[in-house]
Parts: structure tokens; sequence; C-alpha cells
């Protein structure tokens, strides 16, 4: 498989791809089964070659994503605090979660999204190995989880997508300890799912009707990055 591919999260999907749908027929049970750290490339080669089969896209495990200059930017949010765990919501395919897997070893992500071909792909992610991930199917705006939940919340490329953004930004603020971070566009485009154009000053009022006012702000191309501490 090419060096582009992350090798264990694709064959994390699979296999639980396969457990999911109930065909333990396509391979040995010792393969769809042993811990996934201790599989052989080769095996885990063998695995994926069933992707076809299975009809599984990987280009939801190109390395290439965690080369977004917003990926790089929260990540390397995330390298200078301390903590044990966090909520992403509107996961999607993974373009920040896969990344994030990889560079924090040790810490707990759980994982929301409200579309189920998203949560198919995450809960296969997890059912075939990757043990300290956690999926469940929700809206941020539900707030399906109680306060102080997590030490962060990320949002990213999420609030643009929101009809109530003052709901989801209320909810994430109750949810977490410590941070919430969040990526948006920064200029309009040409997406029929973008319903904001969410500036500084509109992410500002909305933090601020929520209690938050130590925000801080940067930009990468095409996008706002901003952490709000809580």
């Amino acid at each position: 498989m090419d060096e582009r591919y992350h090798l264990q999260y694709a064959t994390a999907a699979v296999r639980g791809n396969i457990k999911r749908q109930g065909l333990a027929n396509l391979i040995e049970s010792d393969l769809l089964d042993r811990e996934l750290s201790l599989l052989t490339r080769e095996e885990c080669e063998k695995i994926i070659e069933l992707s076809k089969k299975l009809g599984i896209k990987l280009y939801h495990f190109k390395r290439s994503d965690r080369m977004l200059p917003r990926v790089n930017k929260v990540l390397g949010f995330l390298k200078g605090i301390y903590f044990e765990n966090l909520l992403d919501v509107g996961s999607g395919r993974g373009v920040f979660l896969l990344p994030f897997l990889d560079e924090f070893p040790n810490s707990e992500v759980t994982s929301i999204d409200i579309l189920d071909k998203r949560i198919n792909l995450l809960s296969d992610i997890k059912c075939g190995g990757v043990e300290r991930l956690s999926v469940k199917r929700a809206s941020i705006c539900d707030k399906p989880f109680a306060d102080k939940s997590f030490d962060v919340v990320t949002m990213l490329e999420v609030l643009e997508h929101i009809p109530d953004v003052k709901s989801a930004i209320a909810s994430a603020v109750k949810i977490a300890r410590k941070f919430v971070v969040v990526t948006v566009p920064s200029q309009e485009d040409d997406n029929p799912e973008h319903i904001h154009l969410l500036t500084k000053e509109k992410l500002t009022a909305y933090f601020s009707c929520c209690g938050v006012s130590k925000l801080s702000f940067d930009g990468v191309p095409g996008h706002l990055f901003m952490i709000a501490k809580i």
C-alpha cells in the first residue's frame, strides 16, 4: 500500500466494516480480532485488499491531510497545553481526527457527527481496533454531554454549516473544561453547505454572550483560527 496512506487506520476501518456487515467469513478470525498494533504490514495489506469488495474508499486515510495548514495549526496549539480528553465536533471523514490520533497516542477522543455515513466510518475505525476513540451520533446544539465533560472541544470547519450557531457555541462552552478551538472559512466561497461567514467580530459576540471573553485569533490561508479559554 502507498506510504501516503495511514495503514493502521485503513486496516481498522476495513475490519470494523466487516464486523458491522456480518462478513467475518471473508477473512481469518485471527486477522479480524488480533490487537491492531500486532498485525504485520503484510497482514494489514491483506485486510485492506478487501476494501474493493466492501466498497470502502481509502482516500479517507491519506496522510497528506495532515499537511493542511489549519490542521497543523490546531495540532500545534494542542501540543502546547495539557489535556486528557477531547471532543471533536463534526469529525466528518477524519481530516483532523486521524492526524490527532497519530500525534496524541495517549489521549482519549470522542467524535460526534450527524451524518450516518460519517458515523459508520468512524465507528468502523473504533470497532476495528482503535479503542481510545469513542463515537456518537449527535448534534452539538443538543448538548449531548454533561457540563465540563472534556478538557478541549474542537469545532473545525463546522460552525459555518450549523443554522443555530449560538446554540452550538453555548453547548460547546458548557461541555468544555479548558478550551474551545474553532476554525472557519475566512472568506466567501461557492460551497452551498456554508450558510454563514463567521468573522472575528461575530465569533467574539457569540462567545461573549456565553460569558467567554478570553479569545485569541489567528489566520491560516483561507481560514480563521480561534481559541476560547474557558
